[in-house]
């Protein structure tokens, strides 16, 4: 037997359904390829297991792409008093900027504009003393998160110079975990799963679900029944149509990509508190892209669960309306440069006052039919969402050991963020893929041409797709644009890079 790697392409693929169609039996059976999906199918392998993980689209095609990109300590959480969730999402935060993937994220600076009244500095500085104590608690070094301060407001308008400074009195930073790409993680967390033998098939759509199988539906519609000794659904907002038993409150998270120069090319994130609501921000992050996401809206969505939901403009209204309370200049259509919406799968009360009052903890059940459901929670947690999906199987001899697991690409951070031994390989490369940084760099050595970027102006280099075909799972262009690369965030970039992300889409496989 071959052993496996962490390479996803077309041929494995094929493969591993061929071989899911001739009756194999695995043990665990994952329908979902979000991040939480991903990590069940890592967690599970990796104790050993034979995993087979289906997902009926791409590999982070739903929510997990969706985000703000954030790892964070649960801040938000500690102002709505659920410390259980802050203290799971510190604990996960700094096993992901530590151990996990160091590679994929980042120290970001947030200010928070300070007002004349003495009350709101109070609690704004006893909940960032309570972030700290959770940090410190949680065992992430002050190397990796400094220590909350508070600056003049001189200070903070050199990190975001294009604050307002006419009521500012000062500012406090903290320092959370910004993800290069959410995107990226969910799929080097697959793909460390298939280094541990997990067998990935997109394209692949579950029906008839129980604890002992489903029917697959590939693309190309030929149906046909999979057995396995455990099953466990891990859908996020599409659970409901996979599982009748589960009741989601499903919430649009609404984002907006910013001109750089709208906020003065910022060199930290701005967060600001949105007025009569208690634990509410708005944000605007920096990205090492260009643009600025800011966000994000919390609010309720009924009816059937679109494939790819769209920000309303009365959510990108309200997001600049917001943010600009704080900024000297009020931002505009002109400002905008893209905008995407997520949804989250929430766990809670139908009918609650409001969305941003559900709590985000995960749920793990197990339905009469024998299979294991586990949905709600965050990205940050994904890892704990895994550990006890697999856990509640009950399989004798196993152990979680992923908090302890690399992904792939994954290695201490380099103070200049470069291969020493390599200081000739692009600083985009080193950001996004780590120590594979060489591997695909190499792509270029017959094709000098493959280190030019897909466009004129693009960040993106022609051997970031060929590595999206041959190592990612990427069957298509818009796999690229869209989930690799992220260059369908901004549709005009999609567009002028099209063409020539075909053509290398076309000559990899």
């Amino acid at each position: 037997m071959p052993v496996p790697t962490a390479d996803l392409d077309s041929g494995r693929r094929a493969r591993d359904l061929e071989l899911l169609a001739s009756g194999h039996v695995p043990d665990v059976l994952v329908i979902g390829g979000g991040i939480t999906g991903c990590g069940v199918a890592l967690d599970a392998a990796s104790r050993g297991l034979d995993v087979v993980l289906v997902e009926a689209h791409d590999l982070a095609f739903g929510t997990s792409r969706w985000s703000s990109k954030l790892v964070h300590g649960g801040l938000r959480y500690l102002a709505h008093g659920d410390i259980a969730v802050a203290w799971e999402s510190a604990v996960e935060r700094s096993r992901l900027m530590t151990t996990i993937a160091p590679h994929l994220i980042r120290p970001l600076p947030h200010v928070m504009p300070l007002d004349a009244d003495a009350k709101q500095r109070a609690l704004v500085r006893t909940g960032l003393r309570a972030a700290d104590l959770l940090r410190a608690a949680a065992g992430t070094p002050r190397r990796v998160l400094p220590r909350p301060r508070t600056v003049s407001a001189s200070d903070a308008q050199r990190l975001v110079p294009a604050l307002d400074g006419t009521n500012l009195s000062g500012a406090t930073v903290h320092w959370d975990g910004q993800l290069v790409d959410d995107a990226r993680l969910t799929v080097a967390v697959a793909r460390t799963a298939a280094l541990y033998g997990a067998r990935i098939i997109t394209r692949a759509s579950a029906s008839q679900v129980t604890g002992s199988g489903a029917c697959i539906t590939p693309a190309d519609g030929r149906a046909f029944d999979v057995g396995a000794h455990h099953v466990i659904v891990a859908a996020g907002v599409w659970t409901q149509e996979v599982d009748a038993h589960t009741h989601l409150t499903a919430s649009r998270g609404s984002h907006v990509l910013l001109r750089a120069e709208a906020l003065g090319h910022p060199r930290a994130a701005l967060t600001v508190p949105v007025s009569g609501e208690r634990g509410r921000y708005v944000f605007a992050l920096p990205t090492l892209d260009g643009p600025v996401i800011a966000g994000i809206t919390d609010e309720p969505v009924d009816g059937p669960v679109a494939d790819v939901p769209v920000a309303p403009q009365s959510d990108v209204d309200w997001i600049l309306d917001h943010l600009s309370t704080a900024l000297a200049t009020p931002l505009g259509p002109g400002d905008v440069l893209g905008t995407y919406a997520g949804l989250r799968p929430l766990v809670g009360v139908p009918g609650a006052q409001s969305t941003a009052d559900i709590s985000r903890r995960h749920l793990v059940e197990r339905r009469p039919e024998g299979h294991v459901v586990v949905t709600g929670g965050k990205l940050t947690t994904y890892r704990r969402m895994a550990q006890d999906a697999v856990d509640a199987l009950g399989i004798d001899g196993t152990r979680c050991c992923t908090a302890q697991v690399p992904l792939v690409g994954a290695r201490p951070h380099l103070s200049a963020q470069r291969d020493l031994s390599r200081p000739d390989l692009p600083l985009r490369l080193v950001q996004r893929y780590g120590s594979e940084a060489g591997r695909v760099a190499a792509y270029a050595d017959d094709d000098p041409g493959l280190l030019d970027p897909v466009a004129s102006g693009l960040p993106v280099l022609g051997v970031e797709v060929v590595h999206a075909v041959r190592a990612e799972g990427a069957l298509d262009a818009d796999d690229v644009l869209e989930r690799r690369t992220r260059l369908g965030l901004i549709p005009a970039d999609a567009q002028r890079a099209r063409d020539r992300v075909t053509e290398i889409v076309e000559a990899s496989r």
